[in-house]
């Protein structure tokens, strides 16, 4: 590796089949955690906490060469944009004007198209401390988004335990932006997630229909399954989930709405003892439970990823946004800034 200073190292992560070279940074904190980011996708690789007797373990979902990234996976880490998440039948209307998308989901948008910010190979500039700073420009008519949108995402592990992600974009025509992290967790390094107990700090969520596109309403979680104003198992209730598979992809209100940067989830694995703590700057997260793996994919260390592998707290404006007058708009405009910031706190308790 080639040390870029005591925090943080880059090397060699393969390439891509043009023959051009995708690096690998690793970040290490004073108290030995680790994480590991590729500049493709800006896929967080390896992230490497403490149990509750201080072993360190892999607490993240994926690959251990990019030639698996490169075969196709379920967003496994990375950032995905220009809009996370699902817009309806791959069509919205800006200034009176209607664009259409890619259609990669059923009838709708998702992620940001067959080619979004998970597939781009991004810049990388080495930041103060453990931190680096990416950057891509997104072209005007890119999977049919308006405007060229200029990213940055700088990925900050503290010496707080706290890996942090800020985003900030701009745009020279008015366009939708909506950016978030994929990483599925598993704070047990193995096995699935049911057993994880979770709390979203979300007194309200968003109903979908059969495609899971909002219908526009948002209700109460008191009463349903989708209730985690108190901790409980994530499988507690899958048997009261009209899902299939089966399964949470829902999106939560967050009760902070987005104004400042609050606690929207804390999830703790009983048997490690780690705990993580997310905190976020956006109106909503999509918690999602790896509903479809089913043991095709093998990821690091041989891990053969079954269903409910892993579960991702996807820090988010609502899915649709755009299409919907009612939700928190996804619009950005030439004379504004997105600004949006996530972290992830690990600790253990008893």
């Amino acid at each position: 590796m080639t040390p870029m200073n005591p925090n943080t190292q880059k090397s060699s992560f393969g390439k891509l089949a043009d023959g051009t070279p995708v690096e690998l940074f690793t970040l290490t904190n004073t108290h030995g955690l680790v994480a590991k980011i590729t500049n493709y996708g800006t896929i967080i690789t390896e992230l490497h906490v403490p149990d509750r007797n201080g072993k360190l373990g892999d607490v993240v979902l994926g690959f251990d060469n990019l030639d698996q990234y490169l075969k196709g996976h379920p967003c496994f880490g990375c950032t995905v944009g220009r809009v996370a998440n699902r817009i309806a039948n791959g069509r919205f209307t800006l200034d009176g004007k209607t664009y259409v998308l890619a259609i990669n989901n059923g009838p709708n948008h998702l992620h940001g198209g067959i080619k979004g910010f998970d597939k781009a190979l991004w810049k990388a500039e080495h930041q103060a401390g453990a931190a680096i700073k990416f950057t891509h420009t997104s072209p005007n008519g890119e999977e049919g988004y308006p405007g060229n949108l200029a990213v940055a995402v700088t990925m900050t592990l503290t010496d707080a335990n706290e890996f942090r992600i800020d985003y900030t974009a701009t745009t020279d025509r008015p366009t939708p932006v909506n950016l978030t992290n994929h990483s599925y967790f598993n704070l047990a390094t193995e096995g699935d997630v049911l057993g994880h107990e979770l709390m979203i700090a979300a007194d309200y969520y968003t109903p979908a229909d059969g495609t899971l596109i909002p219908t526009g309403e948002i209700k109460p979680v008191k009463g349903t399954p989708l209730d985690f104003t108190k901790p409980q198992p994530i499988g507690a209730r899958f048997s009261q989930l009209h899902m299939n598979p089966v399964g949470y992809d829902h999106n939560f209100v967050l009760n902070s709405g987005g104004k400042s940067l609050a606690l929207a989830a804390r999830a703790y694995e009983p048997k490690s003892g780690r705990v993580m703590e997310v905190h976020t700057t956006e109106p909503g997260v999509q918690l999602y439970t790896a509903n479809s793996m089913n043991g095709s994919l093998t990821g690091k260390r041989g891990v053969v990823y079954q269903n409910h592998a892993g579960f991702c707290l996807e820090t988010e404006h609502f899915p649709d946004s755009v299409n919907q007058p009612k939700f928190p708009s996804v619009i950005l405009r030439p004379d504004q800034t997105y600004r949006q910031t996530t972290s992830h706190k690990f600790s253990t308790a008893a």
